[in-house]
């Protein structure tokens, strides 16, 4: 029973993904519904159950919206692969710190750009004016879908019957 089921919201919006197994006692307890059924067959002394592959919850979860993650790829996703110095677009991308860390610049994506590793290097521990290079774009906190969990957990796997319920799944799978 590994398999797994996406959870949906009251108002149909995806809250996440769980085992199969915790799919049968949400919707066993009464808390769930099984809105697709999927191909997976449970088998029990006494009977066999398909596994749902999507369940909605009969009541509903009130969500925060979204933060993205600062991590290296986020940072290069934001800048489009591109460094902010030159324009360059490369996957070969270094973060650069615009105020240099030594000088109290803060690790946050108001102060972090993706350089390729000349710029980087020509820039060193100068602001960008001191070192008389311009950015492209100016960096700041990237906005995120209310989707952005499926970014984070799915990474493009994910059952075709869950299609009609994530929008940009198949954008996504990439």
């Amino acid at each position: 029973m590994n398999g797994r089921v996406l959870v949906l919201n009251q108002n149909f919006e995806p809250l996440n993904v769980c085992a199969a197994r915790r799919a049968f006692v949400l919707v066993g307890g009464g808390k769930a519904e099984v809105i697709e059924q999927g191909v997976l067959v449970v088998h029990t002394a006494r009977a066999a159950y398909v596994c749902p592959s999507v369940i909605r919850l009969l009541y509903l979860i009130k969500r925060v919206h979204p933060v993205a993650k600062l991590t290296r790829k986020e940072l290069f996703m934001r800048d489009n692969f591109t460094c902010q110095y030159c324009g360059k677009q490369t996957k070969d991308l270094t973060i650069d710190h615009v105020i240099p860390r030594h000088r109290g610049g803060p690790h946050r994506w108001e102060n972090l750009v993706s350089a390729c590793k000349l710029c980087n290097h020509r820039k060193g521990g100068r602001s960008p004016e001191e070192a008389r290079m311009r950015l492209l774009n100016e960096p700041a906190q990237p906005r995120v879908s209310r989707y952005y969990w499926v970014h984070q957990h799915l990474h493009g796997a994910y059952d075709p019957l869950w299609i009609k319920f994530i929008p940009d799944a198949q954008r996504l799978s990439g």
